[in-house]
């Protein structure tokens, strides 16, 4: 008997321990309009869904057609904006490869582009 008490203890403490792990995590999202160039951008949510929600919301603000490109979690986010509407999103673990990312993106479908947003986590 005292055996499966310990077992159930340590099971208890291992599922206690992944949830302290899962609870730690924060997302992110950066909303975009194609045709209208808006943007919406959320970082340090506790669920993908609310990021997503947060960033949607503050592009609709200003547009109707906002999409969400770019989510990331315990990360950083970047958009980039370029010639003819052309646009391309990246993330990284830091705000200097997001920016890179979302560039490198953007370059491969128009020029002059240019770092317009960028998000990070607080994790």
């Amino acid at each position: 008997m005292r055996k499966l008490k310990w077992g159930a203890l340590m099971i208890g403490a291992i599922v206690v321990a992944a949830g302290r792990a899962e609870a730690g995590d924060r997302y992110g999202a950066i909303a975009y309009s194609p045709s209208t160039g808006a943007y919406g951008w959320s970082y340090d949510h506790v669920s993908r869904a609310a990021a997503e929600g947060a960033a949607l919301a503050q592009c609709n603000q200003r547009a109707g057609d906002c999409q969400v490109p770019l989510w990331f979690q315990n990360a950083c986010g970047a958009l980039a904006i370029g010639d003819g509407g052309g646009w391309g999103t990246g993330w990284g673990t830091s705000r200097g490869l997001a920016e890179g990312y979302a560039l490198q993106t953007c370059r491969q479908y128009t020029g002059n582009c240019s770092v317009r947003r960028w998000a990070c986590t607080a994790r």
